[in-house]
């Protein structure tokens, strides 16, 4: 699968169903040496309403991603 391909999908958390966001919308983390995917660094909003909003990120470890399906990326975190 293409990097774009990826970034329309929406990533949800599959312990609480909550939505994190757009995979286009976050950083993905790579190791330089092998270039494989680490993590992905979410923007974390505290008001999606706000002007000024302090951008903090989460971040999911790659390990955390169970599923890649057509609209969205299923992701399980227990606590974040």
């Amino acid at each position: 699968m293409r990097l774009s391909e990826l970034g329309g999908k929406e990533i949800v958390n599959l312990t609480d169903g909550a939505r994190l966001g757009m995979l286009g919308e976050c950083d993905l983390l790579i190791n330089e040496k092998t270039g494989r995917i680490k993590g992905i660094l979410v923007p974390d909003y505290k008001s999606q309403f706000s002007l000024f909003y302090d951008r903090n990120f989460l971040e999911v470890p790659w390990d955390c991603v169970k599923k890649i399906g057509n609209d969205m990326i299923i992701v399980e975190l227990e606590e974040f």
